[in-house]
């Protein structure tokens, strides 16, 4: 089997990624969007990393989906909606067995991806790693965190996962990947749909802490419905401790809105929603929310879905 690293998306974490295993001695290989975009990219000759006050140029080879050659490993850092579609373009090139590593946001384009591609492993990711693009192909590492890998079906650690600690990311394999992204959901979903409505930093949601916490106690309500009290607990605590801790950041939601790009509503209050429906549950605070952000989506002409 090919050890080489297909990295799907050359985003802020696919890009980071990148470089980290291409600085290691890694073999890695981007996949790009299109000719055009590969073209462009051939031009610079490479993705840039800043950390702190340096940069450094690494010249990773890329391809379209169209390439050559069967793909063993990919990781898969686009966004959630473009998850399944660009699998499902790239699904001819997989080899039986491939591992894919589903590095999205949410939950449900982990489902929709491996029901593409039967014949290959899925690996849930869940990612507190900080980067942002400074520039086309340049990535700057903003932010220490840690990564959480796992398997929801086969337990067994994946051969290659000391490629992760030789490339200096910090990872740990993990039986519980559900527990950390329905966690991870809710976290998301108390915080970034209010920073859109109130249009404010994370910090500016100090002053309506009771919003956040009718929120909260609705989601870990919805969250040991759905078999995940590991998840429920002390989740308005650490919800507060994340506002604190990020007052100075805007969301990635918000982030995305300002900038007249589709967010991943659809798999974070959306998924929460269409979760709180399967089991019956009424939810007001939550449904409230969700109906309000599609509504402001839609005012700004954006997707709601």
């Amino acid at each position: 089997m090919s050890s080489t690293w297909h990295i799907l998306g050359a985003g802020s974490l696919g890009s980071l990624w990148a470089c980290r295993l291409a600085r290691a001695g890694k073999a890695v290989r981007l996949i790009l969007r299109d000719a055009q975009r590969l073209q462009a990219y051939q031009q610079v000759g490479g993705l840039t990393l800043h950390e702190q006050d340096t940069a450094n140029h690494y010249a990773i080879p890329a391809e379209t989906a169209e390439g050559d050659g069967p793909i063993h490993r990919l990781l898969v850092a686009c966004k959630a909606y473009d998850a399944a579609p660009a699998i499902a373009r790239l699904a001819p090139r997989l080899a039986d067995g491939a591992e894919l590593v589903l590095l999205q946001n949410g939950l449900g384009s982990q489902d929709e991806v491996a029901d593409q591609v039967p014949h290959a492993r899925c690996i849930f990711a869940s990612s507190t790693e900080g980067a942002f693009r400074e520039d086309d192909w340049q990535v700057r590492f903003a932010g220490h965190g840690f990564n959480w890998l796992g398997d929801p079906l086969t337990p067994a650690l994946p051969e290659w996962f000391d490629d992760l600690h030789d490339a200096g990311i910090p990872a740990e394999w993990t039986v519980d990947i559900l527990t950390r992204l329905w966690r991870k959901l809710a976290l998301n979903c108390a915080i970034n749909p209010l920073t859109v409505l109130h249009e404010c930093r994370n910090g500016g949601l100090l002053e309506h802490l009771g919003e956040v916490t009718a929120l909260c106690d609705e989601l870990a309500e919805l969250l040991r419905r759905c078999g995940q009290p590991q998840a429920a607990e002390d989740l308005d605590e650490e919800v507060q401790r994340v506002i604190l801790a990020t007052a100075a950041n805007y969301s990635s939601m918000y982030q995305d809105v300002r900038a007249g790009r589709r967010t991943e509503v659809h798999y974070l209050l959306g998924h929460a929603c269409r979760a709180a429906d399967r089991h019956g549950l009424q939810l007001p605070q939550l449904e409230r929310l969700h109906r309000r952000l599609v509504d402001n989506l839609q005012a700004r002409g954006l997707p709601s879905a």
